[in-house]
């Protein structure tokens, strides 16, 4: 029996020196982060970078609003608070891509041409019921879209107004009564290449798109004001 009881306490005896739960280490162990001594720091996570939206200069039609068009609003309007002043707070371009349900290709080159215009990747859009006459399927993509907001969106507003509008056949100014009725406006382009940044001899079809400018103006007079101290070139109907 005596020799039963030794063998029992040896094998219950810790081996290779580990300390056991709660106790001390025993010797030649190594501590593990007790008062024995310091447990090793933990590696430090690295810290994500965000991408930089632009450039080291600052959007010039972003420092303009700061600058010039909200003093200039507050007079002609009357605000007594800058706060009061409308905001244009997002821009959406739509491109409605009606053969892609059946040629997935076609999507991907006015996929490409989007992200070459705004600088941000498209959004894909779907068909949201099914229409027999249209031969449309649920859940088909027929388009793409883009929103864009803070500097990128006053960097495609400049490049718009002083740069493509210009380029197009016989500009005379934008309709003045696209408005919704809520202070946003709807422009509509019938050609992609209007853009410098879209080669010609590139483009597989010309295309067209919707330019939806959202503002924080409650009324439609308010917005228009906001979008021609903007620069916007609206016609003399």
């Amino acid at each position: 029996m005596a020799d039963e009881s030794k063998a029992s306490k040896q094998k219950a005896a810790p081996q290779g020196g580990k300390a056991p739960q709660g106790g001390k280490p025993a010797p030649g162990g190594k501590p593990r982060g007790g008062k024995g001594g310091a447990a090793a720091a933990p590696a430090a996570a690295p810290v994500a970078t965000r991408a930089r939206v632009t450039g080291d200069v600052p959007p010039r039609l972003r420092d303009r609003f700061r600058t010039a068009v909200i003093p200039a609003l507050m007079k002609e309007r009357g605000y007594t608070n800058p706060f009061q002043v409308p905001r244009l707070e997002k821009i959406v371009i739509n491109m409605g891509v009606g053969e892609g349900k059946e040629n997935p290709k076609i999507l991907d080159f006015a996929t490409a041409d989007l992200q070459t215009i705004t600088g941000q990747k498209p959004v894909i859009t779907r068909a949201k019921k099914s229409i027999a006459n249209f031969k449309l399927r649920e859940n088909v993509p027929i388009g793409c879209k883009v929103t864009l907001r803070g500097a990128r969106m006053y960097e495609f507003l400049d490049r718009l107004v002083n740069i493509a509008l210009p380029r197009v056949r016989d500009f005379k100014g934008v309709a003045p009564k696209a408005f919704d009725g809520r202070g946003n406006y709807a422009l509509g382009l019938k050609e992609q290449v209007i853009f410098p940044e879209i080669v010609y001899d590139k483009v597989d079809k010309v295309r067209g798109m919707d330019v939806v400018m959202v503002t924080s103006a409650r009324t439609d007079e308010e917005a228009k004001a906001l979008l021609t101290h903007l620069g916007v070139p609206f016609r003399e109907s």
